[in-house]
């Protein structure tokens, strides 16, 4: 098993990043993506990213870059949530953004209208029919 992680913190020489890859290497990065998504998202920071970003402007471009992994990956989420880090403290926005929103969950299960999906009838049998019955319809 492995696992492609970036861990982020603050010290007494401020915000640190890093990523660690499933092979074990380990980089210290301005910013990272990981994950199926990670190339859209890498695009999104390559072309924005600027050093000294205001809390609002980096929390803005993070959300565009995971938006672009969930559109342009199948195997991404479908919410944006972000956690900043900083000397204060920790502080997580939740939902930040949900770009493609689920409409059901999946305690209620599809909801679709009777007739909806057309049947093959060939493939359905009634309950009354024998075995030699069922051999010789098909």
């Amino acid at each position: 098993m492995g696992a492609a992680l970036v861990l982020g913190g603050f010290d007494i020489h401020g915000p640190q990043l890093f990523t660690i890859f499933p092979h074990g290497s380990s980089d210290c990065l301005p910013y990272a993506t990981m994950g199926s998504g990670s190339l859209a998202a890498m695009s999104i920071f390559e072309s924005d990213y600027k050093d000294h970003m205001s809390e609002d402007e980096a929390k803005l471009l993070v959300a565009r870059a995971i938006r672009a992994g969930i559109f342009n990956d199948l195997g991404s989420g479908s919410n944006i949530d972000l956690c900043v880090l900083s000397r204060a403290g920790t502080k997580y926005f939740r939902n930040f953004e949900i770009p493609q929103e689920r409409a059901y969950t999946r305690a209620e299960g599809y909801k679709f209208e009777n007739g909806t999906t057309s049947l093959n009838k060939r493939n359905f049998q009634t309950a009354t029919s024998t075995t030699a019955e069922s051999e010789n319809a098909l």
